[in-house]
């Protein structure tokens, strides 16, 4: 990861917006960042890390408007802009905090939302391209190129002020929760936490196999109840015998419930007979008892028909009767059909005759129909005045319509008029704008040849400029090929060489027996050499060999690419001369404004003419309308008077044709009504008539019906007629009576109901309780079988799961054993666990030998080959965390010490050693990202001249790694010492950075 530049805008103590250019810093590869206390040198580290992270570091986070500047303007936004090369992208991060801004309408301020967003370069496109707005994909997308937390970032890259030295006098715990953070070991801390739940759960298993053990015992004791005389075993889970005693008496109780099972089998047999027996004596007695009750049953039915015999014979001669009626049954119809006619009709002309005028109240039918013809006759007369009725209103409207003309004339004069007044002024207007846009579009034309040679000067300047940066970049890329190459082909002749020398095992592979060996020419193969691990084949030796080829075929083409981006850049800046982008930009964008502004005014040329072209014409219409609404205005006058003569001609013949009605429709309206009424009485009046007459026809055809069926009156013949339903119920009746008879007489009839009713009374309830007895009797016994039966079955379904159960229990037992081995192992509970140290402590000590390794390599130069660090194992008292202890060997005494009994000055470089030294080892661990800038935050002032010497030695020689590193200090020495610097300097409007020593 390099930095390249950062800008701060009203952030921390900076009001203003400040830039600090790190590519410029970097190229010192060591540079000072100082400033007086206060001025905000850790704000500078602040901004970095909440570019990147969103945040700042330790006790300085808090809410997001604390990071605003209290010497900011009101309406200038907090913001902080970082851009950085990592994993070989070259992206822009950008961060906003919420802060509360002036409201745009109104008075007050309003919060606004924070915003962050990533870009990216484009090399081929030769500009930035938008990546994401959203703080979760930005931060993820950070977190996944450095491959480290915020924490891990602040304590590698932002050597934070004393917690290095803290660190180093720090006891184990403490020591254990920094290298837990740093080196994210919580998966050794879910490994013992896993292992004891696994511990936990096979305990759990165990206890329940007993549990459920117990419980078969106990329901098998159950199931045995009073059959089983040997008492249940009183056993407890883990006990040893407890399988064994539990299947033993299981056998024994299987045995009882099956001698209690063939005794009840013995007595169901016994009780079978006696039911059958039972049952048959019962069937018999049953028998005697109905055929009994069949007898006595029929002869009350007989007696019962006797005394309906009466009434029997009537509806015999009431259904003789009906049959002859049925005969007048026609004539019976057409009288009733006839009257219903004669009633309907008689009604009908009554209501046609009550709405006629009095003067018909007594009129015949030829009278009635008379009338109405003379009505229609009188209605056809009126055709003539309807045809004058419509004129006279047609006349209306056509007066009405001369003076709506009239008006709109004398409103067009008016509008004219006062048009052509102004004419003289809007000629002189059209005139003047068409003389405006000739001498514009001359003008354009001028500028037009100027725009387009700017125009190429600036796209050459801008890829000029974009040009210079490709180059820088395809730098590096040619010399990462160039390394990458190199590693292969290092890489590839390693595989080579180690493969040589395990040629021999290869070779042997291919040895079989009896075949001659195609080195020595032996037929014998008496020690053929094995493939150890590791061993390299031909396989893997020619894909490093491709993996090399590969890469030198990349710096052919890096080299090749950085050649054509010079020459391209040599070929745009003949082109660009030495004018910037921006003042070209500048000089194009007036010219272009000035020639957009003529342009446009030049371009209302035509739209000048055309408005000057329909002027001209409206002000011909005007004077044609003028001429032409006088010309109206004489006809409208002759017109008129014909029409008031005409109308005043119709109005009198209306008069006379429409009588005392108010208008001539009304008048036909009533002819109508008039016509129609009459009609409908004359039509009402001969309908009465006629159906008088077919009464009196029907009358005559019943009385003649009636005597021909032998009725004395055709009312007599009427009331011996019987509806359809009524004749249902009374056939209903006769032939139920006929079915009974015919029943009964059967039933007397029968020889064994004649037999069953001369023997006793049966005593049906004694044979039923006898059987009744001798059923409940087979029910118990059956009960007795099943509850022995159910007995058996479940002893034997309890001891089969109690077996089975039995078997499994071993194997959970041992399962149990060796997961409570391993979890007290990494709890460091257990007594093979010499220092009782946990799994989670064991790995931290690793990298706890890991970063006193490295730190000893720089601590020694730092320290005149003096002091080494060592890690420590010792295990420590009162349940302290174990493995964790550093120390610092003297060579001067050959002692070994603790890190608590250095000097100040002494603490200070062996912290930052420490620091260094996990800054490699947390970088190894984060996938090898490279950390090309690093930042100190002060203690160079507890050290004499010649160590701060040999530490500036040891930091100047991480530039062999193409590291920058920036010391934050206020040690003035250092700023004679390092060249390259940038100083913070506070003032009452707020901080502001100065660069010294760089070029600009």
């Amino acid at each position: 990861m390099r930095l390249h530049r950062m800008t701060l805008t009203a952030f921390g103590p900076f009001g203003g917006t400040q830039e600090v250019d790190f590519d410029a810093l970097s190229e010192a590869g060591l540079f000072l960042l100082h400033g007086p206390t206060g001025a905000g040198k850790t704000s500078v580290l602040d901004a970095v890390c909440y570019a990147l992270y969103g945040s700042v570091p330790g006790a300085r986070q808090s809410a997001g408007a604390t990071l605003r500047s209290d010497h900011a303007a009101a309406g200038a936004r907090t913001e902080v802009v970082l851009e950085l090369t990592v994993g070989g992208r070259h992206l822009e991060i950008g961060r906003q905090p919420p802060w509360e801004r002036p409201k745009k309408r109104g008075t007050g301020t309003t919060m606004e939302k924070a915003q962050s967003w990533l870009r990216e370069y484009d090399a081929r496109a030769g500009g930035w391209k938008d990546l994401s707005r959203s703080h979760q994909e930005i931060g993820e997308e950070v977190g996944q190129l450095l491959s480290m937390s915020k924490e891990q970032f602040c304590q590698v890259v932002l050597l934070p002020q004393g917690d290095f030295a803290r660190f180093l006098r720090a006891d184990a715990e403490a020591r254990g929760k920094l290298l837990g953070r740093l080196f994210d070991t919580r998966r050794f801390a879910a490994v013992e936490q896993h292992l004891a739940e696994q511990r936990r759960g096979a305990e759990a298993q165990v206890k329940a196999a007993d549990a459920s053990l117990l419980a078969l015992a106990q329901r098998m004791g159950q199931a045995a109840g009073r059959t089983c005389e040997l008492p249940l075993p009183e056993l407890a889970a883990g006990e040893p015998g407890l399988a064994e005693g539990v299947l033993t008496w299981a056998a024994c109780a299987r045995s009882a419930a099956r001698e209690v099972l063939a005794v009840t089998r013995a007595a169901q047999d016994a009780a079978q007979l006696a039911r059958a027996g039972a049952q048959q004596r019962l069937e018999s007695v049953r028998e005697t008892h109905r055929l009994q009750r069949r007898h006595a049953e029929a002869h009350a039915r007989a007696g019962r028909l006797a005394e309906r015999a009466e009434e029997h014979r009537a509806d015999q001669e009431r259904m003789e009767r009906a049959r002859k009626a049925e005969s007048v049954a026609p004539a019976l119809s057409l009288r009733a059909a006839a009257s219903a006619e004669q009633q309907r009709t008689a009604a009908a002309e009554s209501r046609a005759r009550q709405l006629l005028p009095e003067t018909f109240a007594g009129a015949e039918a030829a009278a009635l129909a008379a009338a109405a013809r003379k009505a229609h006759e009188e209605l056809g007369s009126l055709a003539a005045a309807r045809r004058a009725e419509q004129r006279l209103g047609e006349l209306s409207r056509e007066r009405a319509e001369l003076e709506r003309e009239e008006r709109a004339d004398e409103e067009a004069l008016q509008d004219a008029s006062a048009w052509l007044a102004d004419w003289d002024a809007v000629r002189h207007d059209h005139q003047a704008r068409i003389d405006a846009a000739q001498e514009a579009a001359a003008r354009a034309g001028q500028l037009e040849g100027r725009i387009g040679p700017a125009r190429e000067q600036l796209d050459a300047a801008r890829r000029r400029d974009a040009l210079t940066a490709s180059v820088a970049e395809a730098e590096l890329e040619a010399l990462d090929a160039a390394r990458h190459a190199g590693d292969a082909r290092e890489h590839w002749l390693n595989l080579k060489e180690q493969r040589l020398l395990t040629i021999a095992a290869e070779l042997a592979a291919q040895l079989t027996d009896g075949a001659p060996c195609a080195v020595c020419g032996s037929v014998e193969h008496p020690a053929p050499a094995r493939k150890s691990e590791g061993h390299v084949d031909r396989q893997a030796e020619e894909a490093a060999l491709a993996a090399y080829q590969r890469a030198d075929q990349a710096r052919t083409q890096a080299e090749s690419a950085l050649a054509s981006v010079r020459a391209a850049l040599d070929a745009v800046t003949a082109t660009a001369g030495d004018a910037t982008a921006g003042e070209l930009a500048s000089g194009l964008g007036d010219l272009e404004r000035t020639y957009d502004e003529v342009r446009a005014l030049a371009s209302t040329l035509h739209a000048a003419r055309e408005a000057f072209a329909r002027d001209e014409q409206e002000y011909e219409r005007r004077v044609t309308a003028r001429q032409e609404a006088g010309t109206r205005a004489a006809s409208r006058t002759s017109r008129r008077e014909s029409l008031a003569r005409e109308q005043a001609a119709l109005q009198e013949e209306l008069d006379r044709a429409r009588g005392h009605a108010a208008t001539v429709a009304d008048r036909a309206r009533q002819l109508e009504r008039q016509a129609e009424l009459l009609t409908d009485a004359a039509e009402a009046s001969r309908a009465a008539q006629e159906a008088a007459e077919r009464l009196k026809e029907a009358d005559g055809r019943l009385a003649e019906a009636a005597y021909r069926a032998g009725f004395e009156t055709p009312q007599a013949a009427a009331a011996a007629a019987l509806d359809e339903a009524a004749h249902r119920t009374l056939q209903h009746r006769l032939d139920s009576w006929q079915q009974e008879d015919l029943a009964v007489r059967a039933v007397l009839a029968e020889p064994d109901t004649q037999a069953a009713a001369e023997l006793p009374p049966a005593d049906l309830a004694t044979a039923e309780q006898a059987a009744e007895r001798a059923e409940q009797t087979l029910r118990h016994t059956l009960s007795v079988r099943s509850a022995a039966e159910d007995r058996c079955k479940e002893l034997d379904r309890l001891s089969r799961q109690a077996a089975a159960e039995a078997r499994q229990l071993a194997p959970l037992r041992e399962e149990y054993e060796r997961v409570a081995r391993l979890a007290t192992l990494a709890a460091g509970t257990s007594a093979d666990n010499e220092r009782k140290m946990r799994l989670e402590s064991y790995v931290l000590a690793a990298r706890l030998e890991q970063v006193a390794a490295a730190a000893s390599m720089r601590l020694q130069r730092m320290s005149a080959g003096r002091y080494t660090l060592v890690h420590s194992d010792d295990r420590a008292g009162r349940g302290a965390r174990s493995g964790l202890g550093l120390h610092v060997i003297d060579a001067w005494t050959g002692r070994e010490r603790d890190t608590a009994t250095l000097s100040g000055g002494e603490t200070f470089f062996a912290s930052l050693a420490l620091a260094l030294g996990l800054a490699d080892v947390v970088t190894d661990e984060a996938g090898g990202v490279r950390l090309d800038t690093l930042f100190i935050d002060e203690g160079f002032g507890s050290l004499d001249d010649q160590t701060l010497d040999e530490v500036l030695d040891v930091l100047d020689s991480l530039r062999e790694r193409d590291r920058s590193v920036g010391i934050v200090s206020h040690v003035a020495d250092l700023r004679r010492r390092i060249h390259a610097q940038l100083e913070v300097v506070k003032g009452r409007a707020g901080s502001v950075v100065r660069q010294r020593g760089v070029q600009a």
